[in-house]
């Protein structure tokens, strides 16, 4: 007992002397309680529904104005006028808004006659949570018009909504697939990005490279691009082998895949640039055991990839704008699910180009050349 008390008091001490790793062993789990609490389950809001009304009389004002009051008031969705039906698929392909609310020319027309009028709802139905909210919210409201001012008509008068997918039916699987992506990218960061740095300082192996004329720049380079090779890889195979078993049609496309390797590349320099910046002044290394399991936590699922961010509280909004995760995941679903172009994600690419260039940045101004 008393060997085994020894032993106990040894690690309290060592406990006692990392503040960071008390910090990371009590706080970080209440945070991932929250995080995992408000991540699932959300109302979704704020959809941006595209209006192209080809009809532009009194009955499609008096639908206009039934989803207008909707929006105000349970803001599912948000309407956003177009006048060139063309330009509102182009921004529906791209991410810009999640749905058109197409009303044909005859609309009115065909309200007066009590001739089944219809309107078209063309929706990004790789998106199911978004598409299930607004079908939902639509179909009973374009009923509910039909109904307005008609008393018992012979034949059926209610307006009628009708669904127009713009892709095929995507199941969850292949929703899941670009966060498993970057999941498994962010996982070789974790490993080889900084860690291995704490563990050569706790081996001593540091010694010989830090007695050497390389720079700082140099070393935090080097450590970067080995393991972002490294995180490239395991991209790069989940991609591949992922896209075959989810299903994704025409996986190993050549310019869909050469975009998906230029996604991979940028993705894992913006995540192991992240993960040494957050090592580089690091020392203990059950520091980084601690932290890597909330930090999966904390940037996996405020990006979206589980369940979108529609539905998300404005604070988790917040984390969701900040976390590379974010942009990494839209722009594998908008190459994976819809085979869109790199300029579809360019905004998205932008974003981790230049957060990769912000951590490398800090990593260098915080790397201590020393003993």
């Amino acid at each position: 007992m008393y060997r085994t008390s020894a032993l106990i008091e040894r690690d309290l001490r060592k406990f006692r002397r990392s503040p960071t790793l008390i910090l990371v062993s009590m706080f970080f789990p209440l945070v991932q309680l929250v995080v995992l609490g408000y991540a699932f389950g959300g109302k979704i809001k704020d959809l941006r529904v595209a209006v192209v009304d080809h009809d532009r009389r009194i009955e499609t004002v008096k639908l206009r104005e039934m989803f207008n009051a909707i929006a105000n008031n349970a803001r599912t969705f948000i309407t956003v006028p177009y006048n060139d039906e063309k330009v509102a698929l182009t921004d529906l392909r791209e991410g810009r808004i999640n749905a058109i609310l197409d009303i044909p020319p005859n609309f009115s027309r065909k309200v007066a006659a009590q001739d089944k009028p219809e309107v078209a709802l063309i929706e990004d139905n790789t998106d199911n949570f978004a598409v299930s909210a607004l079908e939902g919210v639509m179909t009973p409201l374009v009923a509910a018009f039909g109904l307005q001012g008609h008393q018992s008509p012979r034949v059926p008068t209610q307006a009628t909504l009708r669904i127009v997918e713009l892709y095929p039916y995507v199941p969850y699987i292949q929703y899941l697939l670009a966060g498993s992506i970057v999941l498994a990218i962010f996982v070789s960061a974790m490993i080889g990005g900084g860690i291995i740095f704490i563990d050569d300082k706790a081996r001593g192996l540091h010694e010989g490279y830090l007695v050497t004329p390389i720079s700082k720049l140099e070393l935090i380079l080097g450590f970067t691009l080995s393991g972002a090779i490294k995180a490239f890889l395991a991209g790069l195979v989940l991609t591949t082998l992922g896209s075959i078993i989810s299903g994704i049609p025409n996986p190993l496309d050549p310019l869909r895949y050469l975009n998906l390797i230029i996604l991979n590349i940028v993705t894992s320099l913006a995540l192991i640039s992240m993960m040494f910046m957050l090592m580089v002044r690091i020392n203990d290394p059950l520091v980084p055991r601690a932290i890597f399991g909330v930090l999966n936590t904390l940037l996996f699922f405020p990006s979206g990839a589980v369940y979108p961010i529609y539905g998300f509280p404005g604070w988790m909004k917040v984390i969701s704008a900040v976390d590379p995760f974010t942009y990494a995941v839209h722009a594998f679903k908008e190459l994976l699910l819809k085979n869109a172009p790199l300029t579809a994600v360019s905004f998205d690419l932008l974003f981790l180009i230049c957060f990769s260039l912000l951590m490398m940045t800090l990593a260098t101004l915080l790397f201590k050349r020393s003993l």
